[in-house]
């Protein structure tokens, strides 16, 4: 009984057995409140094992299944040792779905010395562990990627350097300006990805759609044309704006057009449209290419992931181009999507909100600018 209470007890001649147990129950009350208002999950029992408090986030596992039930079964091993005096804990991964990591921590409840019961904690650290095995497989990543070029750059040197005919030493030197170029390509990925990661709330003004998606296609244009592959810009566009970081829709665009263009063959060609509803702009963008197995859908916005590496590296993919488009839409509050088949090409759509809500719907009706 706090200072305050026995204080205000006092005064009222409350200061009685029945007042005192009336005082506690209204605490134990407000406690296992806040308890059941944790996200964690606890569980405390008393000495023999009977559950005194089940917070809400506990309540999955009792009388659970599957993956839960496996759960209950490493909690009440844990509650059992802390009630003989040892506390514990362990890393539980459920397989599921969904995947899940638990952390469960025990430790007995003591008054005096002597043991009343136990307590067991279990913490959901599904997305911590999946941010670190992100950031480990990051640095082995960038690690490997950074050392193809820079280790051909180091062999076409020594080869150039021990001299030969002057028409291999030229197409020697091309070799080491495309290493480079891809080199740069790579670090300039890292970057604009890092600045993008870095921005809580990127700068944001207003910018029409048509501007956006004309932008970015006048920018794929001269890589679609060497290429040979057309690129059908819709003929219409809704008439609103996107208020957005400029730069970094127009990046995202870009990369969407550019990755199409690669794995495009000619004379298929590449489409980019808009819609609006609901005050989302969707921006699509279709190529009729090898598609995507569907193994690998769920896994193309990862940091280097590739569905083909040998194409990717033999166009100068960096790998890192979706993973920028599905930054930059999470940075302006929406997503990326995509749907494809193997052998009929792939569709990618990028929502984004509008300025003001504003909505206009608008047919698909694509032409050849080229």
């Amino acid at each position: 009984m706090s200072l305050r209470t026995r204080m205000a007890g006092g005064e009222t001649g409350g200061d009685s057995p029945a007042n005192r147990a009336q005082v506690l129950a209204a605490e134990r009350a407000r406690f296992a409140e806040a308890l059941h208002a944790l996200p964690d999950a606890v569980i405390v029992v008393d000495v023999d094992g009977n559950v005194l408090l089940r917070n809400d986030a506990a309540e999955r596992f009792k009388d659970g299944r599957h993956s839960d039930a496996l759960a209950e079964e490493q909690i009440n091993e844990l509650l059992s040792r802390a009630r003989q005096g040892q506390g514990g804990e362990r890393e539980l991964q459920l397989f599921g779905p969904p995947r899940e990591v638990l952390y469960l921590r025990s430790q007995p409840l003591l008054a005096g010395g002597a043991i009343l019961g136990a307590v067991v904690f279990i913490r959901d650290i599904s997305e911590t562990r999946r941010k670190e095995s992100v950031r480990r497989d990051f640095v082995a990543n960038v690690s490997h990627e950074l050392k193809t070029p820079i280790g051909a750059l180091a062999l076409l040197a020594e080869t150039m350097a021990a001299g030969g005919d002057e028409a291999v030493v030229r197409q020697l030197a091309e070799r080491v300006s495309r290493e480079a170029d891809r080199l740069g390509h790579i670090i300039d990925d890292l970057l604009n990805l890092s600045l993008i990661e870095a921005q809580e709330s990127p700068s944001r003004e207003p910018v029409p759609i048509s501007v956006l998606i004309g932008e970015a296609a006048e920018a794929v244009r001269p890589a679609a044309e060497a290429a040979g592959i057309p690129l059908h810009v819709a003929a219409d566009f809704p008439d609103a704006a996107v208020p957005c970081d400029r730069r970094q829709v127009l990046s995202a665009l870009t990369n969407l057009l550019d990755n199409a263009i690669k794995y495009s063959e000619a004379p298929s060609a590449v489409e980019i449209g808009a819609s609006a509803q609901d005050g989302m702009v969707t921006i699509t963008v279709t190529d009729h290419g090898p598609g995507i197995p569907s193994r690998d859908l769920e896994r193309i916005f990862e940091r280097f992931y590739r569905v083909d590496r040998a194409r990717s590296r033999a166009t100068g993919g960096t790998g890192l181009g979706l993973a920028i488009v599905r930054h930059v839409a999470q940075a302006h509050g929406g997503d990326v999507t995509v749907e494809s088949r193997e052998g009929d090409g792939s569709t990618f759509r990028l929502r984004l909100a509008l300025a003001n809500g504003g909505a206009s719907p608008i047919g698909y009706l694509f032409e050849d600018r080229r």
